[in-house]
C-alpha cells in the first residue's frame, strides 16, 4: 500500500495521467485537430522574414559538396542563395526567386538558368523537391501545412504533440516539441503514394528580432524520396524580422550569357 501511494502522488504532482512526464499545452479542455493546427500557425506567422549564414550539405550533380551558402528570404517565393566555393570566398551560384520568376547564375561553368520560380527550379540546384518558401522553413524552424487537420495525439513521455492532416497533396504528419510552453517543429513529413519528403530540426534554441523572441533549430534536414535528393543545413548566423526589399532578389544576369544545358 505504501508503494502504490507513493506512484499516486508522483503522479498526481506531475499531471500525468498513466505515468507520463508532461502535461499538453491545451490544458483540462483538449483542442480539435484545426485549432490547435491554428495556434501552431499563429506562432509561425509571427516570422516574416529571415538572413542567414549557413554550411549546406548537398548534391550537385553526382558530387557531394559541403560549403558556406548564404540566404536570405520571405514567404511568398523571395528567396536569393549565394553559394560559396568550399575551396574558397569565391561565389560559385547565385541563385534567385523574386516572387515569380527564378534565376541561378551559374559562375563555374559561366551559365544561366531561368524559368518560374517553383520547386522544380530549386531542385535543378539542390536536387531535393524544395518549393521556394521551404528554404524559408528551414530557416525559420517552421513548416507548411499542406491539408486540414483531421486528428491530434500527445505522447506525455516525449512531451510532444502530433498534427495529421489530409489534402490533395497527400498525408502530413507534423511532430511538435511542446515542453515548457514551447511549439518547436522538430519533424513534418508529407506522403503522397510512393512520394515523400520530410524535414528535420533539431538542437532549438532562441533568437530575438525587435521585442520578441522566437525559438528556431541550429540545424535542419531535408530529405526527399529520390536518391541522393537530401540537404543538411547548419545555421551559424540568423537574423529574423529584417527588412528585405524587391532589390535583394534580383540578379544581374551579365549580357550575352548562355543558358546552361
Amino acid at each position: 500500500m505504501m508503494k502504490l501511494g507513493l506512484i499516486g502522488v508522483v503522479m498526481f504532482a506531475c499531471g500525468c495521467p498513466g505515468g507520463g512526464k508532461y502535461t499538453p499545452p491545451w490544458g483540462a479542455k483538449e483542442p480539435t485537430a484545426a485549432e490547435e493546427a491554428q495556434r501552431v500557425q499563429a506562432k509561425q506567422a509571427e516570422i516574416t522574414s529571415f538572413r542567414a549564414e549557413s554550411v549546406m550539405d548537398y548534391w550537385l550533380g553526382n558530387d557531394r559538396i559541403k560549403g558556406t551558402v548564404k540566404v536570405m528570404g520571405k514567404p511568398g517565393a523571395f528567396v536569393r542563395l549565394n553559394a560559396l566555393s568550399p575551396a574558397g570566398g569565391d561565389v560559385i551560384a547565385d541563385l534567385s526567386c523574386d516572387g515569380q520568376d527564378f534565376v541561378m547564375l551559374d559562375k563555374q561553368h559561366n551559365c544561366v538558368v531561368t524559368g518560374p520560380c517553383d520547386e522544380g527550379s530549386i531542385s535543378q540546384f539542390f536536387h531535393v523537391p524544395l518549393a521556394p518558401d521551404d528554404l524559408f522553413h528551414l530557416a525559420t524552424g517552421t513548416t507548411p501545412f499542406l491539408g486540414t487537420a483531421q486528428k491530434l495525439s500527445w505522447d506525455a513521455n516525449a512531451g510532444q504533440e502530433t498534427i495529421t492532416l489530409e489534402g490533395d497533396k497527400g498525408t502530413q504528419t507534423i511532430v511538435v516539441d511542446a515542453r515548457d510552453g514551447h511549439t518547436d517543429v522538430v519533424s513534418s513529413h508529407l506522403q503522397h503514394d510512393k512520394q515523400a519528403w520530410t524535414i528535420t530540426n533539431k538542437d532549438f534554441h532562441d533568437v530575438t528580432a525587435g521585442d520578441k523572441t522566437f525559438r528556431v533549430p541550429a540545424k535542419s534536414r531535408f530529405e526527399g524520396s529520390a536518391e541522393k535528393s537530401d540537404l543538411i543545413v547548419e545555421w551559424n548566423e540568423l537574423d529574423l524580422n529584417v527588412d528585405l526589399d524587391a532589390s535583394k532578389f534580383h540578379v544581374e544576369v551579365p549580357t550575352g550569357i548562355p543558358a546552361c544545358h
